[in-house]
């Protein structure tokens, strides 16, 4: 893991802009543990600031939403806790536009991750709508819970085949992997051939209730376990954090299909 990592660590409020806060960490780090040389999947990590605030060339304070989009195949991810502090940088800073900020915002994020970063900012006028994932919510389904670190072995199959079958549940909790503060998720799963028991599903995402690491190997690990254990076709694994620090990360993996289903749910 990163010398430089954040995490856990007081630290100074910087105010000024600084891109030298924001701390990469390979991606290699975590995958070499667990895939080959090829990756299984396609994707992209989701990231959303609900707390960028910069100056105008007049001292007036502006606020904003921006979404962050890093592609999977970069070489880092950035942890999280330096993202915030970068981000806050940008507080008693002087830009000529929004526009402005979000170039700042590409060519940081894009050198620190290794890969090109999208980044859309919109004012707090536009329409951020909530929306509800498409599928089955499995959280209702009575399960005897009894394991609290992944377990693949939980994932069952049945004997009919499905087309794109989708699952969902709110239950997910990890934790982080520095300072072992709680993350909550909603996971939400698309795939076709062998059916997925849904209380199998819902068994296994409980499972990770004590396990910790970072949102990103989360969803990977998911995706692996699911393909190993139940073989489908097709699959899209998708997870929507709750925000820490005014950021949420929302990681998505899919060998399939190409644009996430949802953006935004309730408890963002």
């Amino acid at each position: 893991m990163s010398e430089g990592i954040q995490l856990g660590k007081d630290a100074l409020y910087v105010d000024h802009y600084d891109a030298e806060l924001l701390v990469p960490i390979p991606r290699s780090e975590s995958r070499a543990k667990v895939f080959g040389a090829t990756l299984p999947f396609m994707g992209k990590d989701i990231w959303t600031s609900y707390e960028l605030s910069w100056l105008s060339k007049s001292g007036k304070p502006q606020v904003a939403i921006a979404e962050f989009e890093f592609p999977y195949d970069s070489q880092n991810i950035i942890e999280s806790k330096s993202f915030k502090y970068y981000l806050n940088s940008f507080n008693q800073t002087f830009f000529d536009s929004m526009e402005e900020v979000r170039q700042t915002l590409i060519r940081d994020l894009s050198q620190a991750a290794g890969g090109d970063v999208s980044v859309d900012v919109q004012n707090l006028s536009s329409d951020h709508q909530i929306y509800v994932l498409p599928g089955t919510c499995v959280d209702n389904l009575n399960v005897n819970v009894n394991q609290y670190t992944p377990n693949p072995e939980l994932l069952t199959s049945g004997r009919r085949t499905v087309e794109k079958k989708q699952l969902f549940s709110h239950l997910l909790k990890s934790n982080c992997p520095v300072t072992g503060q709680p993350d909550w998720a909603t996971v939400w799963i698309e795939y076709s051939g062998t059916e997925i028991i849904p209380e199998s599903f819902l068994a296994y995402v409980i499972s990770y209730r004590q396990h910790q690491d970072f949102h990103e190997n989360c969803v990977e690990s998911m995706f692996k376990d699911i393909m190993r254990q139940c073989q489908p076709s097709t699959l899209s694994v998708y997870a929507r954090y709750t925000r820490r620090g005014g950021l949420d990360i929302n990681p998505f993996r899919t060998n399939a299909r190409e644009e996430v289903p949802v953006k935004r749910l309730a408890r963002q």
